[in-house]
């Protein structure tokens, strides 16, 4: 078509223009509406918007019930975010129109408190919808705290009980407390598979044990670990409930010297007994002194991440005391090599198979010997270059081979760049 929006003046009939060797017209607006389904299914917001326009058939086909299951509001502040922003406009015509279709939604906000408030008062909007999964997530600092807790508390009150079907909920970094999920249990404890709420000061261990207590169908669970409890892990191990998959905590210090309660070995124990398979992930975020509540007994973890310096003592009582761990990444260690704990992790790990190493030290000798007792269920080997010390038996550029020939396929350190 002609900006105008004429045809080209053509007196050749399509079948003759094809032996003619031109191109016969094509008019896209007769295109049907599942290929133009599938189409724009591919396309990003803005630009299936644009094809909106071109005539009403496209106009039909982005208003599908179809394209509107699954969205993500991105809301932030052009001044102080240098992401795209879902356009005022469309917001409008998604909550009049859509949003009885939406089921699977997010919101990605900046910093700002005003894109924290514009995601609560799309919120406070969603009461013909019945939502399936719904996170909520700060791309830098949690800009849902700044919130007043009322507001956020009201708009979330309206999906939890105008869904009645969430599966999914994930509302890290929020002001979410208590009574509020009370009114999450009460209208979708069927249907509720995932909860991660870490860093939500306003939960207390009673409001959590009543999700575990009534969401019988519960499979993955994320939060901090002053929120975990020897009771939140019997309730989790009782005899009603469906085996928990993931349980992930997060050991996180906020000022130096902070005091952390200690998990009785009977309560893990209870925990693999009902749900032998599950995986426990655990992040810490702890200053050195304040490791003593932890590895002191056996502890069914399978993920281990230290992200901040963490001793060689610590390190010793993981190989003692973790025997269903799977994976481990240390991100600093100090000087001081950590050669007897690897050894000692091979040795009674026996189901480790991915391990990442950052600013440590290992002798090049003690590292290869760790590899040879790990061998080839090591799938996933990841360590600088500069944590491998050169020895008498191997210098760094021997150890690639060494260590090669024990995992069964080539291997090198991963190198830091440098920009």
């Amino acid at each position: 078509l002609k900006k105008n929006g004429k045809k080209p003046e053509n007196n050749l009939g399509e079948s003759e223009a094809v032996a003619a060797g031109e191109s016969p017209l094509c008019d896209w607006s007769l295109l049907p509406q599942e290929i133009l389904l599938h189409i724009f299914q591919y396309l990003p917001l803005l630009d299936r918007a644009y094809a909106s326009q071109v005539c009403r058939g496209w106009n039909e086909a982005f208003h599908m019930p179809e394209l509107w299951r699954c969205f993500e509001f991105e809301l932030n502040q052009p001044a102080s975010s240098y992401l795209k922003a879902t356009h005022p406009d469309l917001i409008k015509q998604i909550i009049k129109r859509h949003s009885n279709h939406l089921q699977y939604v997010s919101f990605k906000v900046d910093s700002s408190t005003e894109s924290a408030e514009a995601a609560c008062d799309i919120l406070s909007q969603l009461v013909n919808c019945s939502l399936k999964t719904l996170g909520l997530i700060s791309t830098a600092r949690p800009s849902f705290m700044e919130v007043p807790k009322s507001h956020f508390i009201s708009a979330l009150t309206v999906v939890f009980v105008n869904s009645k079907s969430l599966s999914s909920l994930k509302i890290d970094d929020t002001p979410v407390d208590d009574p509020s999920l009370k009114v999450l249990v009460a209208n979708n404890s069927d249907t509720l598979k995932l909860l991660k709420m870490s860093s939500c000061p306003h939960v207390s261990p009673a409001g959590i044990l009543c999700v575990a207590d009534q969401c019988h169908g519960l499979r993955e669970l994320a939060l901090n670990y002053h929120l975990l409890s020897d009771e939140l892990l019997l309730a989790l191990s009782s005899e009603k409930h469906v085996h928990l998959e993931h349980l992930r905590i997060d050991v996180v210090s906020e000022n130096p010297g902070q005091h952390f309660h200690t998990i009785k070995k009977s309560s893990w124990d209870a925990m693999v007994r009902h749900s032998p398979k599950f995986n426990l992930v655990m992040y810490f975020y702890l200053y050195e002194n304040e490791f003593g509540p932890f590895f002191n007994d056996e502890i069914p973890i399978t993920h281990l991440y230290f992200g901040r310096s963490v001793s060689k003592e610590v390190l010793g009582r993981v190989g003692l005391h973790c025997p269903r761990l799977v994976e481990l990444v240390v991100c600093a260690n100090g000087l001081r090599p950590l050669d007897e704990e690897l050894i000692r992790i091979a040795k009674h790990c026996t189901q480790l198979s991915a391990i990442g190493l950052g600013e440590c030290e290992v002798s090049c000798s003690a590292f290869v010997e760790f590899v040879k007792m790990c061998g080839r269920r090591l799938s996933q080997l990841s360590i600088m270059e500069e944590v491998l010390i050169p020895d008498h038996k191997y210098s760094l550029d021997e150890i690639h081979w060494e260590v090669s020939k024990h995992l069964g396929r080539v291997w090198f350190p991963d190198m830091m760049p440098t920009w």
